[in-house]
């Protein structure tokens, strides 16, 4: 079989799969169509963008996010350690300065000397087929139309699509900041977020004005039932009048210092950037009209006046119904030297998308060397959420993030919630490491060291 690999994709997925290969030394012809042709919601043609939010979660191993980081840690990632580096202030997440983050991810494929960096729309997915070349699917939930199109054709499984959504980008500058203060929740860490306190009365106006404001015409793909993770803030709104105050807007673990007291609500700031010279609305993905953004979120105290430098947007995302489709190496069951990562197969998250290229590069070499199938054990945390994509059991098959409920049981059982977490995350890491020792053939790069959580 060839020792080179095409790769449709330069997003996480992408960028990840070309690496761990190409640091392996197999040659790799990536595939990015951007910026010759763009997407609704990208800006430009940045490998490894991230378009929704600068955030990758949780650091803290005792959490389901955390502990998905740690396993990549163990396995070598190389997008983890990018972000580790393109790191800003974000209490106990991982947050990233979006640029240097691209910018980092770029810079580390050049460098292996292996990756052919091909800006066009890959349109001819017969003819990879036919020849027998290794490839990996890596083209995140915003799929062209031709692409989609041929995969619906080749692989004949049914082809779903959900609404995501992105939250707006204000300019520090611009914010009032005698109006706001900087705090994280119950000060585990550095006042990395700014907070917008706000009372019942500037509550319940901003949650009626949100349930009536105006949305984007829809299309007729985006009438179907949206993804829960995804719901755009006005959605939410529309829910409950107080279902915002119990999610997003939850004042839990924070004190108002104009007042030493809880505000009744309170909408979080998270920095983009290292200069934090600019913020995203937490939680607040939505579907309005520009205009309405701009009429309706400037009720927020201290948004008085502020300048959008995005505004939230909402698209498509297909995905394919991966229980039918792939084995648990994220393998095409009917030709195996076809892999699928990322959103494509229904795997939400960032650092969800990173795990799936990583696995499928994994794989893909194994099959270059003549190694045994890759499948990661399923009580690590990324070996649960494959197989929980691959499980052809899976019914009712929808976009899931890496959680604890879809790994396998304790034995025995623990009750206590914050003993039972600690202990599923004891146990992925004790997966991993054996994972990692029982298959030292596959060559993993040196562990990534992850800053300690807040």
């Amino acid at each position: 079989m060839s020792k080179q690999v095409t790769i449709i994709g330069g997003g996480l997925a992408g960028c990840e799969a070309a690496w761990q290969l190409a640091s392996r030394g197999v040659a790799v012809q990536l595939w990015e169509m951007r910026p010759t042709r763009q997407t609704p919601v990208h800006r430009g043609g940045g490998l490894a963008e991230l378009v929704c939010s600068n955030s990758l979660k949780s650091l803290d191993p005792s959490s389901a996010a955390g502990a998905l980081k740690a396993e990549l840690a163990r396995l070598g990632s190389f997008l983890l350690r990018c972000a580790v580096q393109a790191r800003v202030p974000a209490g106990g997440a991982l947050a990233v300065d979006r640029e240097a983050f691209s910018e980092l991810v770029s810079a580390g494929l050049t460098q292996t000397g292996l990756v052919e960096l091909i800006r066009a729309e890959m349109d001819d997915l017969h003819s990879l087929l036919s020849n027998g070349q290794p490839a990996i699917i890596a083209t995140g939930p915003m799929t062209s139309d031709t692409l989609a199109s041929q995969l619906a054709e080749l692989l004949g499984g049914e082809h779903l699509a959900f609404f995501d959504a992105a939250a707006p980008i204000v300019e520090a500058d611009s914010l009032d900041m005698d109006r706001l203060f900087a705090q994280s929740r119950y000060d585990k860490s550095g006042a990395d977020y700014l907070n917008a306190p706000l009372n019942r009365e500037q509550y319940e106006r901003l949650v009626q004005e949100l349930s009536q404001a105006k949305r984007v015409i829809l299309r007729d793909f985006e009438t179907r039932e949206l993804f829960q993770a995804c719901q755009p803030v006005e959605e939410v709104a529309r829910s409950g009048a107080d279902t915002l105050r119990h999610g997003a807007l939850k004042p839990v673990g924070l004190t108002d210092p104009h007042t030493g007291q809880r505000p009744w609500a309170v909408v979080q700031l998270r920095p983009e950037n290292r200069q934090g010279s600019a913020y995203n609305l937490v939680g607040f993905q939505t579907n309005l009209s520009f205009a309405e953004q701009e009429r309706v979120l400037r009720l927020i105290p201290g948004l008085e006046q502020a300048v959008f430098l995005r505004y939230g947007v909402m698209h498509r995302n297909t995905f394919i119904d991966a229980p039918r489709l792939l084995n648990a190496s994220l393998a095409w069951r009917s030709h195996p030297q076809l892999h699928f990562a990322g959103q494509v197969i229904g795997t939400e998250g960032y650092t969800e998308a990173i795990g799936t290229g990583l696995l499928a590069a994994l794989d893909t070499y194994a099959q270059l060397s003549g190694l045994p199938a890759v499948t990661l054990p399923p009580q690590m945390l990324l070996g649960s959420l494959v197989a929980y994509a691959s499980n052809p059991e899976t019914s009712n098959y929808q976009p899931m993030h890496v959680n604890y409920g879809i790994m396998q049981p304790l034995d025995p059982p623990i009750r206590r919630k914050s003993q039972r977490y600690a202990a599923y995350s004891s146990r992925a890491l004790e997966a991993v490491e054996r994972f990692c020792t029982e298959h030292d053939q596959l060559d993993f790069a040196p562990p990534c060291a992850l800053p300690e959580p807040a």
